[in-house]
């Protein structure tokens, strides 16, 4: 039997569109278990760009394939302890939400670091804009 090289490593992602999910994806491939949290209802907003792959996108179903997926509304009281224990178990948190929205949700660095001190958290967020001179 072949060993991934990340295997035994929980990834849990907050993401949407491309750069987290590629990313995850990449992670999920060397054997990594990623479970990718969606928003009730909705979901990723990416299932939607087409319907080539049995009704799913054929960029969601791409970069989303190897994963587990969890129904959380991350924003709800509710929510924070189901994700408090996931966490526990976690090795590296991913998310791509809008700049700031992690820190307003307590899913920092600065702040998840205390009380999981081992968690790895990856923040890909666009953090400002780029002009090009013309």
């Amino acid at each position: 039997m072949i060993t991934k090289a990340l295997e035994g490593i929980t990834v849990v992602s907050l993401e949407h569109a491309i750069a987290a999910p590629f990313c995850t994806r990449q992670l999920a491939e060397l054997g990594a278990r990623v479970i990718k949290i969606e928003r009730p209802g909705e979901g990723d907003f990416a299932r939607s760009y087409d319907e080539r792959v049995r009704g799913l996108s054929s960029h969601f179903v791409w970069c989303n394939r190897s994963k587990e997926s969890l129904t959380l509304d991350i924003k709800h009281p509710q929510a924070q302890p189901i994700l408090a224990s996931l966490l526990q178990e976690t090795d590296v948190l991913v998310e791509n939400l809008a700049p700031g929205a992690a820190a307003r949700l307590g899913l920092a660095y600065e702040t998840l670091s205390e009380r999981y001190p081992k968690l790895i958290v990856c923040d890909i967020s666009v953090r400002r804009r780029w002009s090009i001179p013309r």
